[in-house]
């Protein structure tokens, strides 16, 4: 079977799952996709997309991909109500999941499906959409050794950064958590040590170009500048979802007897944005905001108020 003639199904067009499903189609794929709100997906119909309403009407494909946000999510799409798995008869040879869930839950999915005869292949990503647009995604696997040499080339297509096997069972799972809990870390000490030198009179978009000018600087530092110099917070990423992934990442932590000290201070700094939003107008609404805009909160016990900069930052990504 050539790479292209495999029918490919898609699970879920979120602010990840669209872009990334889009690369697939863009480079010939033959790609069938469900959303829960078919709307949703409606604009990968323009890019040859096959938008259907059944997740069922997935059970013919080759190969299934799926990215949504938690793992009870993951059950219910596979195994749920008319789920892909729901039905007796023939179901895909192979699962590819992208989501950020945790071990426990992706364990006990695989066994579901080897007792089909289907193979599970893990895959998180790392990036955002923006990130995917640039053609700068990366992503981790693992599973069964076949299984995952036979989708890695469908997913350098979708990450084409770099695609890591780096063993079978949940192993992606822990290495996508690690790097979440990394995220969270990073994004709270560089709003932090901004604050820092804005309050002693820096502007922010001046130090910035001299963190990401060094040896400091990094594609995440990059493309996060003009949020923390313009204080735009359109969403890539929300709190919730960091502070999900934080728990898994301090959950893990404790089971293998690891002290996680910055991660734990982290937790509670990111928990004290949450006891921020609830003084706005519309708690769940801020709360939806990305998670970047964390530095209000810190800006707050700082003593400080903040305004855009209004400046043209580069965010690293640009062609």
């Amino acid at each position: 079977m050539s790479k292209n003639a495999q029918k490919i199904g898609w699970i879920g067009t979120g602010r990840m799952g669209l872009p990334m499903a889009e690369r697939l189609l863009k480079a010939g794929h033959d790609v069938t996709i469900w959303n829960r709100t078919r709307a949703k997906a409606e604009p990968l119909a323009a890019k040859g997309g096959k938008i259907v309403d059944k997740l069922s009407e997935l059970a013919s494909c080759d190969v299934v991909f799926s990215i949504v946000s938690e793992g009870k999510d993951l059950a219910q799409v596979l195994f749920g109500k008319d789920g892909v798995v729901s039905g007796t008869g023939t179901i895909p040879a192979a699962f590819v999941d992208c989501s950020t869930i945790s071990v426990e839950e992706s364990a006990d999915i695989r066994k579901k499906l080897k007792a089909r005869g289907a193979d599970y292949v893990t895959a998180p990503v790392s990036g955002n959409a923006k990130v995917i647009k640039a053609g700068r995604l990366s992503s981790v696997v693992s599973g069964p050794e076949a299984a995952c040499k036979m989708i890695i080339p469908l997913m350098e297509v979708i990450a084409p950064q770099g695609v890591s096997y780096v063993g079978d069972g949940e192993l992606a799972r822990v290495c996508k958590i690690a790097h979440n809990v990394m995220l969270g870390v990073v994004i709270e000490n560089l709003i932090e040590i901004t604050l820092l030198v804005n309050k002693m009179g820096v502007p922010r978009h001046a130090f910035l170009a001299f963190l990401n000018n060094g040896v400091m600087g990094s594609m995440f530092t990059r493309y996060k500048s003009p949020a923390l110099v313009n204080l735009d917070w359109n969403t890539t990423f929300t709190p919730e979802l960091l502070r999900k992934d934080l728990d898994l990442g301090l959950e893990l932590g404790r089971e293998m007897d690891v002290p996680m000290p910055v991660t734990a201070a982290t937790r509670e700094v990111l928990q004290g944005h949450f006891g921020h939003a609830t003084l706005q107008p519309d708690p769940q609404a801020y709360l939806n905001k990305d998670f970047a805009a964390l530095m209000e909160t810190m800006a707050l016990a700082a003593g400080m108020k903040l305004t855009p900069e209004n400046k043209n930052v580069p965010t690293g990504l640009e062609n």
